[in-house]
């Protein structure tokens, strides 16, 4: 919006030509995002404790975790409203790829705040029921691809991370496959969402992490000199990952443990799609694997657990799914799990972007 309407005056205003870089709407886009957060957060838990929407603990949990109980949640509304206000203010809403990110923000949104809004406010006891909750993801993820997929300026190659001549076109084939990346990743920072702090530290390091690879991919001679795929309209997307990664830190100084509210499904479920998205279009979908590898070890002790569950008809690898319960059973501390988790995901981070090099 300031960007649409500023910087054409910049002839007349020479001053106004810093809105043309995407460093500078990048690094105050996300300080707008983080203040949002941090003014708007003791309103918004206040308002949430007045309608006692507050965190259902199931029993056969952790019994560290019974203390958690009304705890406010659904503060993903928070985060989404900061999220898509600031983009709408640095952005650059005529970048077709900013667009899309928007509408998978609200997409993704949606199902979210319907599945907390049925647990919280109707009394249900587990929201949208698994399988649709799923279906709900898949036809958002296939409209997302398909709206990717015809971009002018994208294709659909794959960029396999240390194999730089190694590009793999799957046509349409993509479509399915970059859903499978938006969906999967939508329901893996959803997993990990379960201590305080645990998932938007990680997720902070991951928006930082590609708004490297958006910022390279965007500009032709760093992605020439780097062998990384140029996509001439993804540097807008650095913005929307720095606001991501500003947005984050505003919710976290309330989610540090202990916390003082949670994101709920109205949260983790579309910050998990707007990264796999991200992922898709800066054409990083394989890497993903390493830059968001703690989502995807915590959604893997699921799939594994209630696959040996079955087959050995009751029997457990881990003590308890996801991962970070197994630990904190073990007895660890809670704070213990989480600082070794984002510690985790920080060094996954730094070997992502070692690969820029490794090629």
């Amino acid at each position: 919006m300031l960007y649409e309407f500023l910087y054409p005056f910049h002839v007349d205003f020479s001053f106004l030509n810093i809105f043309r870089y995407i460093t500078f709407r990048t690094i105050y886009g996300g300080l707008t995002a983080f203040l949002i957060c941090f003014l708007f957060g003791p309103l918004v838990i206040r308002k949430l404790s007045e309608l006692q929407i507050g965190q259902i603990i199931q029993t056969d949990g952790p019994q560290s975790h019974l203390g958690k109980q009304g705890t406010p949640t659904m503060g993903g509304i928070l985060i989404l409203f900061s999220i898509f206000v600031t983009t709408l203010v640095w952005g650059n809403l005529s970048n077709h790829y900013v667009n899309i990110l928007l509408l998978a923000l609200l997409l993704f949104g949606g199902i979210g705040f319907v599945d907390d809004y049925l647990m919280q406010i109707k009394k249900r006891n587990m929201g949208f029921t698994a399988k649709s909750k799923f279906m709900l993801q898949v036809l958002f993820g296939l409209l997302i691809s398909w709206l990717i997929y015809q971009c002018p300026d994208f294709n659909t190659t794959l960029t396999i991370p240390f194999f730089k001549d190694v590009a793999p076109d799957l046509g349409l084939l993509y479509i399915p496959f970059a859903c499978l990346v938006i969906v999967g990743t939508s329901n893996a920072v959803n997993l990990t969402d379960g201590l305080d702090g645990l998932a938007i530290g990680p997720y902070i390091v991951a928006s930082v992490t590609y708004m490297f690879f958006a910022y390279v991919s965007g500009h032709n001679q760093f992605a020439e000199y780097l062998h990384v795929r140029h996509i001439a309209s993804a540097g807008e997307i650095s913005i929307v990952c720095g606001v991501l990664a500003g947005a984050g830190m505003g919710f976290l100084w309330f989610n540090a443990h202990p916390a003082q509210i949670f994101m709920g499904d109205s949260g983790s479920i579309p910050l998990g799609g707007i990264l796999g998205t991200i992922a898709v279009v800066t054409k990083q979908e394989i890497l993903l694997l390493v830059v968001g590898g703690l989502f995807v070890i915590e959604a893997l002790s699921v799939i594994i657990q209630v696959t040996y569950f079955k087959m050995t008809k009751g029997k457990r690898i881990f003590r308890m799914a996801p991962l970070h319960h197994h630990f904190e059973l073990k007895g660890w501390h809670e704070s213990k799990v989480i600082v070794r988790f984002w510690i985790i995901s920080i060094t996954l981070a730094l070997l992502s972007l070692g690969t820029l090099k490794i090629r």
